[in-house]
């Protein structure tokens, strides 16, 4: 009889939730390269207008710098969206791992079932073996105990043939 996981189903179960956790982690690590290229472009929009602004004539300064704190009130905001993506990672990651232990703790126990069960077969084989090995010792005890009561009873008749 083939080994039979008694709690397969639920390794299965365990095996999908860790999938669609391993989905959701690539998901918030996009969500936060995707956040990470929006503070770099607003980095080198930073850079540009601040370059842009040396260059500028008097009269445009006024809206260079509005435009330059808008910016950086964006970093700010695009700053924190970056973080929250991060943690929000973070914690992701976390809970992959922790299905990831589920599911490893459950292949722990299916192979230690697996060999218990290997063991139970082995330790059955033997016994089978052990019992076949006793009934061919007496079936073998008995034929020679068959052939010495035949011996003896070839002595006997030629002892009382001798005495004849």
């Amino acid at each position: 009889m083939p080994f039979r996981y008694r709690l397969q189903k639920m390794l299965d179960f365990r095996i999908r939730e860790k999938e669609k956790q391993e989905t959701v982690v690539q998901k918030a690590q996009q969500k936060l390269r995707l956040a990470e290229q929006k503070v770099e472009q607003n980095k080198q929009e930073i850079m540009q207008v601040s370059t842009a602004k040396r260059t500028a004539e008097y009269t445009m300064m006024e809206y260079y710098d509005k435009y330059l704190h808008h910016l950086w009130d964006k970093a700010e905001i695009l700053e924190q969206e970056r973080q929250a993506a991060e943690d929000e990672l973070k914690i992701e990651i976390q809970k992959l791992v922790e299905c990831e232990q589920k599911v490893k703790v459950l292949e722990k126990h299916k192979e230690k079932q697996k060999e218990l069960y290997i063991e139970e077969e082995k330790r059955a084989e033997l016994k089978m073996y052990s019992e076949l090995g006793v009934q061919r010792h007496f079936i073998h005890a008995k034929e020679i105990e068959e052939e010495e009561a035949l011996i003896q009873q070839m002595i006997d008749e030629m002892g009382e043939e001798a005495d004849l």
